[in-house]
């Protein structure tokens, strides 16, 4: 039946990739009619996402990458060429039947092809126009194009993950995509609510990188507050928390290849408890009794603790200490989060929806519940041009004669 929270909502969708595609789930998930237009000349492949695995068979093609799927269940999916002066027509008349226009086109691109907000808003005075890139429109950056992990790496994030002594290993695939995604959500509502309350659109302008740099607050904090900068002798340590309130407080490895166990001793309870465990003569002493006496010797005490987890298995340890009150946990892989943990499948968080061709394949979902309002994701990710006639037909009243001449010229 899908979700009513947002069912009042229609999102004219220009998004794609990570950064704006997933801003866009979020709101059909609550359910707003996302229409997603695509470019019928790339066969909907200038979104790279559309053929990338992983697979959920030996096919492949367009409408059978994962990631794509993941990214936009729940949407219309229409094609268009905005080339032609007949497919700009049918743009302007979906704007006019639009809530919010969303693009996390390059800067300007969408402008050039003349949908400039003013332009915009020239067709539906209370329109909302979000335009999430890389670097946003204001500053020196705003010419430059940007791709995840090199974003990455301009926002700082790359710069603050790593081992001491070591080059920094970065965070892997794309935070600030996932960042930008959910910043963008959250403007997509925020102006939705001004126009509900004045009847005023507005102009949203969200850089993907500035939403990456959120990301780095304690680094930017001990940098402002103490001049301290991020690398230092020790620093950074990834299997170390940063945080001198706690000692031991890390990730230390355990019995098995690349297995691992997150240990938090938050006071001098807890360490007694810890050390009432280990039965070592080293972690009894009372030289390690108080938090600033652990601070002081945090090297000796994790290569200490090190040698004795690295002789057990992660979920015995973890439950050892848990029994004790100390808050651990074995480190999980994706696979083990997916397939294994109770806590995840009673939350839903993955929930099985039926794509056209793919069938039915599971996507993430989200890490939220309301209680008369719930998100709900049941459609797959649109096929390329799959929900033309619906919205050309239904929604923007085109006959179907039109459509196959539309289809012919190459405008849809």
């Amino acid at each position: 039946m899908g979700s009513s929270a947002l069912s009042h909502l229609r999102i004219c969708d220009l998004t794609g990739q990570l950064a704006g595609a997933g801003a866009t789930k979020i709101l059909g998930a609550f359910g707003a009619q996302v229409i997603r237009v695509e470019d019928p000349v790339a066969g909907g492949l200038w979104d790279i996402l559309r053929s990338l695995g992983p697979y959920v068979d030996d096919r492949r093609g367009r409408n059978l990458g994962g990631g794509f799927n993941n990214h936009n269940v729940e949407k219309l999916g229409i094609t268009l060429n905005l080339r032609t002066e007949r497919g700009k027509e049918l743009f302007r008349r979906l704007v006019a039947v639009s809530d919010a226009v969303t693009e996390n086109f390059a800067a300007g691109v969408l402008a050039r092809r003349g949908f400039s907000y003013e332009e915009l808003r020239a067709i539906k005075r209370e329109i909302v126009y979000v335009s999430n890139c890389g670097f946003g429109h204001v500053g020196p950056y705003n010419r430059f194009k940007s791709w995840g992990p090199v974003a990455q790496a301009v926002c700082g994030l790359t710069f603050s993950s790593g081992l001491p002594d070591m080059p920094p290993a970065g965070w892997g695939y794309s935070y600030m995509d996932h960042a930008g995604a959910y910043f963008m959500a959250i403007a997509v509502l925020a102006a939705i609510f001004h126009r509900n309350r004045t009847g005023e659109g507005q102009w949203v302008d969200l850089s993907c990188t500035e939403a990456g740099a959120t990301l780095n607050g304690p680094a930017m904090l001990d940098y402002t507050v103490n001049r301290r900068p991020l690398r230092r002798d020790g620093m950074p340590n990834s299997n170390r928390s940063q945080f001198g309130e706690m000692v031991p407080h890390g990730i230390y490895p355990a019995r098995g290849e690349d297995r691992w166990v997150a240990i938090a001793c938050r006071d001098d309870a807890d360490w007694r408890a810890l050390s009432e465990l280990l039965q070592e003569p080293w972690a009894s002493s009372p030289r390690y009794a108080t938090l600033a006496a652990r601070r002081d010797a945090e090297d000796v005490i994790d290569r200490q603790l090190s040698a004795w987890t690295r002789e057990r298995e992660a979920s015995a340890i973890a439950s050892l200490l848990q029994s004790r009150r100390v808050p651990a946990s074995v480190v999980q892989r994706p696979g083990e989060r997916i397939d294994e943990d109770p806590n995840t499948r009673a939350w839903g968080l993955w929930p099985v929806v039926k794509h056209s061709e793919m069938g039915e394949v599971r996507v993430e979902g989200l890490p939220l519940h309301l209680s008369e309002t719930d998100w709900e994701m049941e459609r797959g990710a649109p096929c390329v041009g799959e929900h033309n006639e619906l919205v050309y037909g239904e929604i923007l009243g085109i006959t179907r004669a039109e459509m196959e001449e539309l289809e012919k010229e190459g405008t849809i």
